[in-house]
């Protein structure tokens, strides 16, 4: 059995050592583009922020120990076409520029997400950065520790963990945010309640201008040393970050007549195949489906991708494994406040056809007594004629993922409010309130959905 693997951070990485495990005898070889494989890329932005120095730190595995399980490993090996006819892959190698056919009997595609460079004009000046590969970040700490002002372009999740790592880093920081709200993946109330807790601790370190269009970076061969955007506004920096988000890379699956389903990304089944027998996607190239409300959904994240590789390899393999899709969870923090998700936002329950209803409360993480004690604010969302739960978000310096980790089970059984609200959660005064902050607004939320016959 001939396994071809593209790709090797995450999704890759897992179905190679998988397909290993499932089959000691098979050929198994992985192309990528990469110079490095295995590794934690959403670890980048704390390695910036100085909370470790070595960034061996992110490497999980390295090329010479999947050479010990005779998995071979090639890097710098880019896939410039699939022929699925003779189940081949035309490979590139990056330093001879030589390319050469590659024999599979199963192909397992996971070619992950490429960030998207806004049209800015002078977007390629030096010193302007993207964040996705172990140089990348590498780089940015470099340029960080010798300069004093940083401008982030987008303020999504990568945007908001590199303010936090540029701020400890003592630079100043601008955020420039094209959408009226940053975190706009939350309910416009909630990303509003972000944007106010955040400038309140800004102190004079950070500033978030929202609906702001960067139009065009000045600068020099040295690099980049101002900012422009179409408001008017203009300000010096002396490096900047593009983080306007990510897109699939499913070029070579495309034009080998792969489907790609609604979202753009690779369409597969719960077993991970693609629409041409023998070949598999997985990780940030690939779809998924949501769960809650059984739609399509594309959600690139590290632990979604190492789901996804597991499942490719076992069924390349010959066994069988399904994975039944994503709850749409995530979290992220910034300067110690925590913002996380799950499930369907209100907003988007409505764009799906649901009639949701929600409840918001601000409590207290734990009793109020404790010396660590912070708020969380809660926001709770139901359909009203079912009553199921559909999701909630978090936002606050409290403890608020563990609320949202609690939820995730009565997403995946469809629980009721109703129901939920007789959860026993843990409580002790360092934990938690007598009534935590999760079952007192489901109690009120329960009253807010259709009454039962």
């Amino acid at each position: 059995m001939k396994i071809l693997i593209i790709g090797g951070v995450a999704a890759g990485a897992k179905a190679a050592a998988k397909s290993r495990r499932e089959l000691p005898d098979a050929e198994i070889n992985l192309y990528t583009d990469d110079t490095h494989i295995s590794y934690s890329a959403c670890g980048l932005p704390y390695y910036i922020e100085g909370n470790f120095e070595d960034y061996r730190l992110l490497l999980v595995r390295s090329p010479e120990e999947f050479e010990e399980k005779n998995i071979h490993i090639h890097l710098k090996h880019r896939a410039v076409k699939i022929v699925p006819e003779s189940k081949q892959v035309l490979i590139q190698n990056l330093d001879t520029q030589k390319a050469f056919l590659a024999e599979y009997d199963k192909l397992i595609i996971a070619t992950g997400a490429r960030p998207i460079i806004p049209r800015i004009k002078n977007v390629y000046l030096p010193d302007v950065f993207t964040l996705r590969k172990i140089e990348d970040g590498i780089a940015i700490k470099e340029k960080a520790l010798k300069s004093k002002h940083a401008t982030i372009v987008g303020a999504g999740y990568i945007g908001m963990e590199l303010l936090e790592a540029f701020v400890r880093q003592n630079l100043h920081v601008t955020v420039c945010e094209y959408s009226p709200q940053i975190m706009n993946f939350f309910d416009e109330d909630m990303s509003k309640l972000i944007e106010e807790q955040l400038k309140s601790i800004s102190n004079g370190r950070f500033e978030l201008y929202t609906s702001e269009l960067v139009t065009e970076f000045s600068g020099d061969t040295t690099g980049v040393n101002a900012v422009r955007t179409g408001s008017g506004r203009e300000f010096q920096t002396d490096m900047v970050v593009l983080c306007a988000g990510v897109a699939p890379n499913v070029e070579i699956a495309q034009e080998a007549g792969i489907e790609l389903g609604i979202t753009g990304a690779i369409s597969v089944n719960e077993r991970m195949e693609t629409s041409i027998k023998d070949i598999y996607a997985c990780g940030d190239c690939a779809e998924s489906n949501l769960i809650v409300s059984n739609t399509k959904i594309w959600m690139p994240l590290g632990s979604n991708a190492n789901k996804q590789g597991r499942t490719a390899a076992i069924n390349a393999c010959g066994g069988d494994d399904k994975f039944s899709g994503v709850l749409g969870s995530a979290v992220t923090r910034c300067l110690n406040l925590t913002m996380s998700m799950t499930g369907l936002t209100e907003k988007k329950a409505i764009m799906l056809g649901y009639k949701p209803v929600s409840v918001t409360v601000t409590k207290n993480d734990k009793v109020g007594y404790m010396p660590d004690v912070n708020n969380i604010t809660l926001k709770l969302t139901a359909d009203y004629e079912t009553g199921q739960i559909l999701g909630a978000q978090a936002v606050g310096a409290g403890d608020a993922d563990k609320r949202i980790n609690a939820l995730t089970a009565a997403l995946l059984a469809k629980m009721s409010v109703t129901e939920f609200y007789k959860n026993d959660l843990t409580y002790a005064p360092p934990y938690s309130p007598t009534i935590d902050p999760l079952l007192n607004a489901a109690q009120i939320l329960a009253g807010k959905v259709k009454p039962k016959d």
